[in-house]
């Protein structure tokens, strides 16, 4: 771990102001993995998420025979951050980069990586060893004895549910999911017999296709709209028991705690054979109101980080993060760690015109919810 010249800067422009007990802290670059420290810096200030992580490290650190996986490094990199005596600097999160290469190839290369896919990887994977986890407490021979519950419960930090028959009867929640889940329901419309059938899938993340000038709330709006399904698309109606013309459209049923917009900069051409990146201008709300929920309607979020895109285009370029914490905003580069005024934040929406010398880009919004008192 290194010092850096920017840490005591920080801690200067902060002065009085730098908040008790946190730490701003820079992430070495081993080559081309800025896409995973833009990543990892706004899930250290997604608060709930990193004191769910802290928690499982204090409850699992005494494990003898645990054995190493991404979960318990990331839990490692956010400990050794908040331990730290300095208040500023620079850590090296070689373990978990070394771990992320070892449990997925397609971030072995020295290419550019997709922060957003990065992302979904990681709080899968997340997810998918806190099930295991607990699949593996319920299991063992003192499962059934009231002690064992309780320590099952502190390894995943979510409802123990054992499976019946093999099959678990409710979905497994864990705090991932607490944080970061919600519900879409997708309603079809008979325009026959007007049968509305609905079916709920969860996302962690919501992916809009952008338009030039426009903003999240257009998009958003462009995501729920009403598609009318005809000729070759007609829906099988179950009620007619034939193919019928229907109306469709995606509504958010259960708005998550945090959520997460992922705008679809890089796009297919297909006349050019390959990706480009969109450079739109989209304007991002601080405050954002979800208008067209089902449950919760009018649920407000205010917005708390951004990956930013620099580059002009899918296969080379670079991520920064820029994340709020108590109340200041600060730009995560690597190693660097400065302090940004909000009212900067309009160079991130993108470009009225194609070609322009800004190529910072806002890729992937983190807005937490203002209902809910994390």
């Amino acid at each position: 771990m290194v010092m850096g010249a920017t840490g005591s800067k920080l801690e200067k422009a902060l002065g009085e102001q730098f908040p008790e007990g946190e730490r701003y802290f820079g992430l070495e670059n081993f080559g081309n993995t800025c896409y995973c420290n833009s990543v990892l810096q706004v899930l250290y200030f997604c608060i709930p998420f990193r004191e769910q992580l802290l928690d499982y490290y204090e409850n699992n650190k005494n494990v003898g025979d645990a054995e190493e996986n991404l979960l318990t490094c990331l839990a490692d990199l956010f400990s050794q951050i908040s331990s730290q005596k300095k208040k500023t600097g620079v850590i090296s999160p070689r373990r978990f980069v070394q771990r992320v290469k070892k449990q997925n190839e397609l971030f072995r290369s020295y290419m550019h990586q997709d922060a957003h896919e990065f992302l979904n990887f990681l709080l899968n994977e997340l997810v998918d060893i806190l099930e295991r986890e607990c699949n593996a407490a319920n299991a063992s021979p003192e499962a059934s004895s009231s002690s064992s519950s309780s320590s099952s419960e502190k390894v995943a930090n979510g409802p123990s549910n054992p499976p019946v028959n093999g099959v678990r009867k409710d979905p497994f929640v864990t705090w991932v999911h607490d944080s970061f889940q919600g519900i879409l329901t997708n309603e079809t419309r008979c325009l026959r017999c007007e049968t509305v059938t609905a079916r709920d899938e969860t996302f962690f993340d919501l992916s809009l296709d952008i338009e030039q000038n426009s903003s999240i709330t257009s998009c958003l709006k462009n995501f729920s709209s009403t598609e009318t399904l005809n000729a070759e698309d007609k829906f099988f109606c179950d009620k007619c028991c034939s193919l019928q013309e229907a109306q469709k459209r995606m509504k958010i049923k259960k708005p998550p705690s945090v959520l997460v917009i992922h705008l679809k900069r890089f796009k297919y051409i297909e006349h050019l054979g390959r990706n480009k990146k969109l450079s739109y201008r989209v304007v991002f709300p601080m405050e954002l109101k979800l208008m067209d929920t089902v449950e919760d309607p009018d649920t407000e979020y205010s917005l708390f980080a951004v990956v930013v895109h620099i580059g002009t285009g899918p296969n080379h370029g670079h991520y920064v993060s820029l994340v709020k914490s108590h109340n200041h905003w600060l730009y995560f580069d690597d190693e660097t760690v400065e302090m940004i005024d909000e009212s900067s934040m309009h160079k991130y929406f993108g470009s009225s015109q194609e070609y322009s010398s800004n190529t910072e880009h806002g890729y992937i919004l983190f807005y937490e919810s203002l209902g809910k008192s994390s």
